[in-house]
């Protein structure tokens, strides 16, 4: 059976970029380990699928990464993102572009995941 990690990311908001690295970093440590991976977005996180908000977001003051660096690179890694059905229509307008490869799955999905024994979960 292949390892699989769910992780959500609510509380590491665009505010507090800093929080958004380890989750990041947890997201690659797990697909270097050949687990499945997928990063779920809820509430306001849901804005770091916004390509201009992570790309002009550092996680430490020597920036030398980007918040929307570390996406590209869970991105080639493997990784799927999914945003909240219910935090998009909260905290993403019409003009707001959403980086093409983050899906769309709900509160529903990641619950599911937390109660199915093949996956493990960690939220951010």
């Amino acid at each position: 059976m292949t390892d699989r990690l769910a992780i959500l990311i609510w509380a590491a908001t665009p505010e507090r970029p800093e929080l958004c690295v380890t989750p990041l970093v947890h997201a690659l440590a797990a697909r270097a380990l050949d687990a499945e991976v997928e990063i779920h977005f809820a509430g306001p996180a849901v804005r770091w699928l916004i390509a201009d908000i992570a790309d002009n977001a550092w996680g430490t003051e020597a920036r030398e990464k980007s918040i929307g660096d570390f996406l590209r690179e869970v991105l080639a890694a493997g990784a799927s993102l999914y945003a909240c059905g219910m935090a998009r229509a909260a905290w993403i307008t019409e003009q707001d572009v959403l980086l093409p490869q983050a899906g769309a799955a709900g509160a529903t999905a990641f619950v599911a995941r937390t109660l199915d024994p093949a996956w493990r979960t960690l939220v951010y």
